[in-house]
């Protein structure tokens, strides 16, 4: 299937030409068939001469109804465009070539309706003059009558050219399904259309219903007024939703490949026509089916931030357009250059960050992405649109530039020198504080910092090479502690005696780290070994001993034989038994 979309100033004769195509009603709504005009998206379809078929979005052409027209047109690569021959070229007419312009729409047909009336030569003429000044260029026209069903036959041929010009789309893509309508059958339940612009839609498949990120199951499927399994782009589909009420959609909604995009309320964009400086601060953008309230802030001559009411799932190079509903006017068309921007907190933030955008092109560029980021995840490139690049270091999802780690590598070996210097008794620097020190999101990445200069050591991070000693008056208070064990070896020294050979809290762990104290508790040190030379001294006691009696063999005080007791029964030596007793096992 192939869509195109209708466009034309009021009572053109969009409709009837529609009609006559295809012999089907586009006007569906009574509110529209008793006015006589399209006020919302119309829709009928037809075979054309070479087999292909093609489903016409028939839009509105009253400029009260202009955002339905946007709607109808968003998601649709070609145009048909209608001017009426005894009336030419209109104000609607050139509005919906603004828009068509401004969304970069390139495939179109011109088609001039009620050539039975007046010789179609002048309107014809003027109207292809004014498309060619647009995105359209120099289309082919065809004069038609849908009163008498003149030009049909070759309208059908132009149509089949057209449709075969087009480019392929990718079915493939990710689904981004934007609502233009939604209603209830009954027995059916809730039931929303749109145009597939990519990718491949089936039964039962799960998708995300945003804004809400609510998760959704396709029930069933419709393509051409026909029950479908599946429909791949670019289709007219109705999708039945299962278990959704009616009020949870509504036009402008999405609905998505879970997990595959990104909502933004910010974003950054390039005009396609005028002066950032000219537009509204408060306008409306119309992308796809949505409508969304939206503040400016002008960046650079066509650069501009986008702040919108709600978030909107976008990629980096999506067409819209913002419209002054003030001045009932479309004030430009954009592309999206960047969905995840920067804040703008700093004097001088929104020069510089025009300056940046000016080297942007609209394209997702997984390459460019990253070396502007520097670190980001790698399911957050994709969703932006771009691939990942080859050549990028991945480390647990996320995805690090290699500018990035040479000077994050040198800030994390200059920041573990100064933590040696100012802790000389600490073992290198704690796996967390390394982290923070580089801002890096995950202490994962750490390890592509570490290079021929740095290592990684039971959770701390150290210069490279041997590990350095003790301070030398450190040493100096071991051997004396040690000198003293030697005499008793279980006569644990109390903490005044501590205090006295400068052996504090940091003093005592680096000597335990370093294996030249044995920590039995809190404030109890002992020499290296004196576990096993205890288990060597109860052995020779009666079996079972009292606490007295360990206490008696070990030649201590009860400060230190409990928690010796206590770490023997932990690594499963002794245990105590019901009356207070205890026994080697």
């Amino acid at each position: 299937m192939h869509v195109v979309a209708t466009a034309g100033h009021v009572d053109h004769g969009k409709s009837t030409l529609v009609r006559a195509l295809t012999g089907m009603e586009p006007d569906r709504w009574a509110e529209e068939r008793r006015r006589g005009m399209t006020i919302d998206l119309g829709f009928a379809w037809t075979t054309l001469p070479s087999g292909s078929t093609v489903a016409f979005v028939d839009v509105p052409g009253h400029e009260r109804f202009v955002p339905n027209m946007l709607a109808g047109v968003g998601p649709v690569p070609a145009v048909l465009f209608v001017v009426a021959a005894d009336e030419g070229w209109m104000p609607q007419s050139a509005e919906h070539l603004e828009a068509l312009h401004a969304l970069n729409v390139r495939h179109g047909l011109l088609a001039v309706t009620r050539s039975d009336l007046m010789d179609p030569e002048l309107a014809r003429e003027e109207a292809l003059e004014h498309l060619a000044g647009s995105t359209l260029g120099r289309l082919p026209a065809v004069c038609v009558s849908g009163a008498t069903g003149a030009g049909l036959d070759e309208l059908r041929v132009a149509l089949s050219e057209l449709i075969a010009g087009l480019p392929a789309p990718d079915v493939e893509a990710d689904i981004r399904l934007w609502v233009d309508r939604a209603f209830t059958i009954r027995g059916a339940g809730t039931v929303v259309t749109g145009t597939l612009a990519g990718g491949t839609l089936h039964v039962g498949d799960e998708l995300e219903l945003t804004p809400g990120g609510r998760r959704v199951r396709v029930r069933g499927l419709q393509s051409l007024g026909a029950p479908v399994e599946s429909a791949p782009a670019v289709a007219r589909v109705a999708v039945n939703l299962r278990g959704v009420p009616r009020e949870a959609v509504r036009r402008g909604d999405a609905l998505l490949t879970p997990a595959a995009w990104l909502a933004t309320r910010t974003v950054d964009v390039r005009l396609s026509t005028g002066s950032a400086a000219e537009l509204p601060r408060h306008a409306v953008l119309h992308v796809g089916a949505a409508a969304v309230p939206t503040r400016v802030r002008p960046l650079g001559l066509d650069t501009a931030r986008l702040g919108l009411a709600q978030p909107l799932p976008l990629r980096i190079g999506d067409r819209a357009l913002l419209r002054d509903p003030g001045a009932r006017s479309i004030a430009a068309g954009v592309t999206v250059l960047d969905v995840r921007p920067p804040a703008l907190r700093r004097r001088g933030a929104s020069a510089a960050r025009a300056a940046e955008l000016a080297t942007f092109h609209g394209v997702a560029d997984g390459h460019a992405e990253l070396r502007r980021r520097g670190l980001m995840r790698s399911d957050e490139l994709v969703a932006m649109g771009a691939r990942v690049p080859a050549e990028a270091v991945a480390v647990g999802g996320w995805l690090v530039d290699a500018a990035l780690l040479v000077h994050r590598s040198d800030r994390l070996a200059a920041a573990v020198a100064e933590h040696a210097a100012e802790n000389p008794l600490e073992p290198g620097m704690p796996l967390e504080v390394a982290r923070q020190v580089t801002e890096m999101p995950d202490a994962r990445l750490i390890e592509l910092l570490l290079g021929s200069r740095l290592t990684l050591i039971q959770g701390r991070v150290h210069i490279a090479g041997p590990v350095s000693g003790l301070p030398d008056a450190l040493r100096s208070a071991i051997a004396a502690l040690r000198a003293e064990l030697a005499q008793r070896p279980f006569a644990a020294p109390e903490a005044h005696r501590l205090a006295e050979l400068g052996l504090g809290a940091k003093q005592l762990a680096a000597a335990v780290r370093a294996g030249e104290l044995l920590k039995i508790a809190n404030g109890v040190y002992l020499a290296p070994g004196a576990d096993d030379d205890a288990i060597e001294r109860l052995r020779d006691l009666p079996t079972p001993f009292t606490l007295s009696q360990a206490r008696q063999a070990l030649d201590t005080t009860r400060r230190v034989t409990v928690p010796i007791m206590e770490l023997l029964a932990r690594r499963g030596i002794s245990r105590q038994l019901p009356d207070g007793t205890h026994e080697l096992v």
